[in-house]
């Protein structure tokens, strides 16, 4: 007998599920807050609810220690079913999802800066070379599983562009350096111990991050140390996104360590003026897909539109 027709089946006793997501999330980042940004609820709502299903399972699932998270062994077990259960929950419905979808949808995958700063202003000329294809641009700093089909095609930086199950092709070169609006009036590297530096998160898998502590050991300086007693300028400002340190140089707010290839219509307009280096070398940008997806037309068109859009 078919089990979902059955009017036997023995009802399931679970802990609510928004419970099971929250904890689940707090377990892969070992953090409420970072949770919550995934989830999109506050650090609070998160605690409630692991909280809720601590007291229900009658047993611990974190170390809450000083500064981080910590699992149980309990934790680790409940984490490892969850991760699998919902796993197998989300590769269902993507199954689902992709058999009703048309065949002239693609999802291009990237990072939120370069998604902002590259594809973006590209767009209109993807109607001209795609007609009849839809783009989904999927943006997020998260790497999606390209064999599993969490994405068509995706734009991802790495030094060599080798990944398990997947065809890359390498876009252009990434490089780093200092930047800053024209008001600032910076001319020498002496200079940079007066204005804030503006930095930006990295994810812990990049291969070459360019942070400043990189940037003035190339430069062969000393990085500014704090200053005891008054103030001699502001602090440093960081941002998790590289488009809003950006913004934020463009605002004047201090000098920021960018991507040449996502601050390029700055630079060329004068907003934003690049006055000296070194730059910094962070590997290329790689068109990536997993193997044999490039057979598909539609997959093939969005390929040779983003190659295209790089040369």
């Amino acid at each position: 007998m078919n089990e979902f027709a059955s009017s036997v089946r023995r009802p399931r006793r679970l802990p609510p599920l928004a419970a099971l997501r929250a904890f689940e999330a707090a377990a892969a980042h070992l953090s409420f807050q970072r949770a919550a940004g995934e989830l999109s609820v506050t650090p609070t709502a998160i605690s409630h609810q692991v909280r809720g299903l601590e007291e229900a399972l009658g047993q611990p699932l974190f170390r809450r220690l000083a500064r981080r998270l910590e699992l149980t062994p309990a934790g680790l077990r409940l984490a490892h079913a969850l991760r699998e259960g919902f796993d197998m929950l989300e590769a269902g419905v993507h199954a689902l999802r992709a058999r009703s979808a048309t065949d002239d949808t693609v999802t291009l995958s990237t990072n939120t800066a370069f998604a902002a700063k590259w594809v973006m202003p590209r767009m209109a000329a993807f109607g001209v070379q795609c007609p009849g294809i839809t783009l989904r641009l999927h943006a997020s700093d998260t790497l999606v599983d390209l064999a599993r089909g969490d994405a068509d095609i995706a734009i991802r930086s790495g030094l060599q562009g080798e990944w398990p199950g997947v065809e890359a092709l390498a876009l252009m070169h990434e490089r780093y350096a200092p930047v800053c609006s024209p008001q600032l009036g910076l001319a020498r590297a002496a200079d940079l111990g007066r204005h804030p530096l503006i930095h930006c998160d990295w994810q812990p898998h990049a291969s070459a991050p360019a942070l400043w502590s990189r940037w003035f050991k190339e430069a062969g300086l000393p990085a500014p140390a704090a200053k005891k007693g008054r103030a001699t300028r502001r602090p440093d400002l960081s941002f998790s996104d590289e488009t809003h340190a950006l913004l934020a140089a463009l605002s004047g707010h201090g000098v920021a360590l960018l991507s040449l290839t996502l601050a390029a219509e700055e630079l060329r307009s004068g907003a934003l003026v690049q006055p000296f280096g070194p730059v910094l070398s962070t590997g290329s940008y790689f068109l990536a897909t997993a193997k044999g997806r490039r057979s598909e037309p539609a997959v093939n068109a969005v390929w040779q539109w983003v190659a295209g859009q790089a040369a």
